[in-house]
C-alpha cells in the first residue's frame, strides 16, 4: 500500500534518512529532512504530540552540533514541555532532552 506525502509513516522513513546523514555529518543534507519531519508529524499527530518532540530534539541536536545554539535553543525548551507534558518529568524520553538541553546551557556559558 502506498502512502501519501503527508502520512506518518514517510515522516518516519525521512527521520531515518536524516538520521544516516547525522551520523555521517552530513548535517546539510539532514537538516531538510529533519524539518520536513517536524512539519509532517505537527500535522498527523498535533503540536503536543511526543513524536513531535522527538522530532524537535532530533533538529535540536543537529543545531547544536554545527554550534548553532541560539536555534537549537526554543527547539529543547518547546520538546522538554511536550515531553514533560505528555510522559511526565521522569520518562527517559524527557530525561534524555533535558539532559541534551543541560548540555546546550553549558555551551552556551
Amino acid at each position: 500500500k502506498a502512502f501519501g506525502a503527508e502520512h506518518p509513516d514517510v515522516a518516519g522513513s525521512l527521520n531515518n534518512q536524516a538520521l544516516l546523514y547525522y551520523n555521517q555529518g552530513l548535517y546539510e543534507q539532514a537538516e531538510p529532512l529533519y524539518q520536513r519531519t517536524l512539519e509532517i508529524r505537527e500535522k498527523a499527530f498535533g503540536a503536543e504530540h511526543p513524536n513531535v518532540a522527538a522530532s524537535l530534539n532530533n533538529l535540536a541536536l543537529l543545531y547544536c552540533n554545527q554550534g548553532l545554539y541560539e536555534q537549537a535553543d526554543p527547539l529543547y525548551q518547546r520538546a522538554l514541555e511536550i515531553y514533560e507534558k505528555a510522559l511526565g518529568a521522569v520518562h527517559p524520553s524527557t530525561k534524555n532532552v533535558q539532559d541534551n538541553y543541560n548540555d546546550l546551557l553549558a555551551k552556551m556559558k
